[in-house]
């Protein structure tokens, strides 16, 4: 159940470009509904996979390549001692070590906001990103899927716990890029198997249930996996399909919250895009969602969020066009330059929104 009212408020995705830990912070707190940043460049410990890997059976993390690796033999052999542990709370927390922003963020005062959120990566993301010593992602293992669902779904509890200890409207969305690729016909992990696994899963979640995703969606498939609130990357989709709105509207209906994606943080993206044109853009989805199921335009906008449309680690093919090399440091530069410009967008587009539907 979603206890606060959402309004046009502003939130943003968990995942940052930036180096500086302070100036990541003080983004994420400029917001109505701060978050605590995942900076993967700051630290390895501080990518969102790395860090949901903590205690799970079989994996370590190779520091030379960064990244997780799995092995079978040793998942079996770690089981028996991941079952004795499984019973303690601590197992689940997310360390200082695995991410010195999060309790940093947990360290500063939570209680005036509206709602205060955290991420967790989700189980198919996950599954599909870590291989085994085959090569094979660990989606594919029956027992390692079985264990990884449970253990996210308990990584989300205990993070959730925390956060409503410091403000008694947190909540913790689901990161699940990786949903996107269950519709691609090259994967054995299917969307039906995902639909099924997943109800289960969001059925033993904590709190509001969140999910965010990030990659092409498909609406209606996300809407009927059981969430409370879903956030996706509106922008990219260009224009809201009709046969889309009967699923948004009972979604709103049954008092689910949309976190709309509306500001773009990628380079090619036209520079003309000001607060005013990304309203009208938003407006125009609201209308088709108004005009084909009569669900009223007040309504959408009392239980919309507006956020950046998607995280902004790699636009290395988009700012290096003139055939120059750039820099990491310049990519890096410009990566934090466009989502702050974002940022900077989002109370005036709020507003924008809050003035125009009387919110």
């Amino acid at each position: 159940m979603v206890a606060f009212e959402a309004r046009c408020s502003t939130t943003a995705m968990g995942i940052m470009p930036h180096r500086d830990v302070a100036r990541a912070l003080e983004l994420a707190f400029s917001l109505d509904i701060p978050f605590w940043p995942q900076l993967p460049k700051v630290s390895l410990y501080e990518d969102m996979y790395v860090q949901a890997s903590q205690n799970f059976p079989g994996i370590a993390i190779d520091f030379d390549k960064e990244r997780l690796v799995f092995n079978t033999a040793r998942f079996e052999q770690e089981l028996d001692e991941y079952f004795v542990k499984m019973d303690i709370t601590d197992t689940f927390a997310l360390t200082a070590e695995y991410s010195r922003v999060f309790h940093k963020f947990l360290s500063k005062e939570l209680q005036g906001y509206k709602a205060v959120r955290g991420q967790v990566i989700g189980p198919v993301s996950f599954g599909f990103k870590v291989l085994d010593e085959n090569l094979k992602p660990i989606i594919y293992n029956e027992e390692a899927r079985a264990i990884l669902f449970d253990f996210i779904q308990r990584k989300v509890n205990i993070q959730y716990q925390e956060l409503r200890e410091r403000n008694p409207n947190a909540f913790v969305w689901v990161d699940e890029p990786g949903l996107g690729y269950v519709f691609s016909g090259f994967s054995g992990y299917t969307e039906q198997h995902a639909r099924e696994d997943y109800r289960k899963f969001v059925e033993g979640l904590e709190g509001p249930k969140g999910l965010h995703l990030c990659a092409e969606v498909n609406l209606p498939y996300l809407l009927e996996l059981g969430v409370e609130i879903l956030s996706f990357d509106a922008y990219q989709i260009g224009f809201m399909p009709r046969e889309y709105a009967g699923n948004v509207a009972e979604f709103i209906k049954s008092g689910g919250i949309i976190s709309w994606g509306i500001i773009p943080t990628e380079s090619t993206t036209p520079a003309t895009q000001t607060p005013e044109t990304l309203a009208a853009i938003l407006s125009d989805y609201w209308e088709v969602i108004a005009q084909n199921t009569g669900l009223p335009l007040n309504q959408i906008a009392m239980q919309a969020l507006v956020a950046p449309a998607r995280c902004m680690l790699s636009d290395l093919g988009q700012v290096n066009t003139d055939g120059k090399t750039v820099s990491e440091c310049q990519v890096s530069s410009i990566e934090e330059g466009l989502v702050e410009k974002a940022f900077a967008f989002l109370p005036e587009l709020s507003q924008i929104l809050k003035n125009k539907y009387g919110v």
